[in-house]
């Protein structure tokens, strides 16, 4: 989420290539070690999974009721999505700090071969992994409720259980600085044992062609994990791996990018975190059947 949310928080966005044969050459040798580090403990199950899923992919979406050529493609490129976000967050090396807030909340980056430049948050958040889950996924369409950088996110196709296409329309930045953005994705939504992944990368779709006067921004490989606390099950450990690029950024240095792209990063984290204050309040109030 996708998210959507960072992405449409910037309004700017990082150059993601199209052909990552180094990535996703490596992506399943790494796969191992990456999960270790990402799923907890006990991970041996999911990765087994995540392994199997990969190599029979095509013939198990084949052999599906009602999965065409195109919606096969779409589920691949979620697939996609996740293994190369797994690889670049299994790989603890070459990060820098970009912002460290009095609460904790964290930002680094990095820059990666054929990637462009990441950003990775990591913040530990006072919700239980499924509540958080259950509003960047299943409640993704409201997230221009709560985020006042984000315009719309509308859901244009699903996959199965576990992907989808959404378009997102950025929110008006300060002094229009930057002009409106809108992204196209495809994304995978998992959950393995007590870990959540919803990982998505840009795509096209034949319902939404580049619309005038908004410029097509590009994302990907992008990926929230939440997984519970090691030391409270009732908090979560919030990571999120950005990867943006925009052709019309103009005249803004990539310094300013970046910094606004951190910002945001944290910003969101606040945005959530008030968001689920207010559906526990509103839940608390609710009258008793």
């Amino acid at each position: 989420m996708l998210p959507a949310t960072f992405k449409l928080c910037a309004g700017i966005s990082y150059r993601h290539m199209r052909k990552m044969t180094g990535l996703r050459k490596n992506a399943m040798v790494a796969i191992h070690h990456e999960l270790n580090m990402l799923a907890g403990p006990n991970p041996s199950s999911w990765i087994h999974h995540v392994r199997r899923r990969s190599s029979l992919l095509s013939s198990r979406m084949e052999e599906k009721q009602g999965y065409n050529e195109e919606e096969v493609m779409y589920v691949k490129q979620g697939e996609e999505a996740l293994q190369k976000s797994i690889s670049i967050l299994g790989d603890q090396e070459g990060w820098t700090t970009e912002i460290v807030a009095a609460n904790g909340d964290k930002v680094m980056s990095k820059m990666l071969p054929d990637v462009g430049k990441v950003f990775k948050l990591e913040v530990l958040l006072d919700q239980r992994s499924d509540n958080l889950y259950g509003e960047l996924v299943d409640n993704m369409e409201q997230m221009g409720e709560w985020n006042p950088n984000v315009k719309e996110v509308k859901i244009l196709q699903k996959i199965g259980p576990e992907t989808m296409v959404t378009h997102e329309v950025s929110g008006p930045t300060p002094g229009n600085v930057v002009g409106p953005r809108d992204f196209v994705s495809v994304r995978c939504a998992k959950r393995r044992g007590s870990t959540c992944f919803l990982a998505g990368m840009s795509t096209q779709h034949s319902s939404m062609p580049e619309q005038r006067g908004i410029v097509r921004a590009q994302n990907g490989p992008t990926c929230i994990v939440m997984r519970p606390s090691v030391d409270d099950p009732n908090k979560t450990k919030f990571t999120w791996l950005l990867n943006l690029y925009s052709e019309d950024t103009g005249w803004i240095p990539k310094t300013i990018i970046n910094k606004v792209l951190s910002q945001t990063q944290v910003d969101f984290a606040n945005h959530l975190r008030q968001r689920m204050a207010d559906n526990s309040l509103s839940m608390e109030m609710a009258p008793a059947c």
